[in-house]
């Protein structure tokens, strides 16, 4: 069964910092790029963050740029996300999706991913 599976949500203070993991399941991240997608109530869903099949392309969106940090380990079949110095406008549930063969030149739309997980929830609250 091919799986995405996020973790390291959860509630953090605003300055605060949470490390996001998606692990692999089921098939090898090796040929796909990964993305991390977020989604706020009332909002639509933006890509934050691409990785390509062996790290060596970032692309981040403005909003997160210097303050999140994208990195893959592809020997555990997971990826990451380290959120440092994190504002109330992060909160958001977090999705990790599979993209065969980006190379994240630009950010994936969401309709062009190939695999999604179901999400981590990030709360950002004094």
């Amino acid at each position: 069964q091919l799986q995405l599976v996020e973790s390291g949500g959860g509630l953090v203070q605003p300055g605060g910092s949470l490390r996001l993991s998606c692990a692999a399941s089921g098939f090898t991240l090796d040929y796909y790029a990964i993305v991390w997608f977020r989604q706020a109530p009332g909002k639509e869903r933006e890509g934050v963050s691409c990785i390509n099949n062996n790290g060596g392309i970032t692309n981040y969106a403005d909003s997160v740029k210097g303050r999140f940090t994208i990195s893959r380990d592809n020997a555990k079949n997971t990826v990451y996300l380290q959120m440092n110095t994190l504002k109330p406008e992060d909160a958001a549930v977090y999705y990790c999706a599979a993209a065969y063969g980006d190379t994240c030149h630009y950010m994936p739309d969401f309709y062009n991913v190939d695999y999604w997980g179901k999400g981590t929830s990030v709360t950002v609250s004094s």
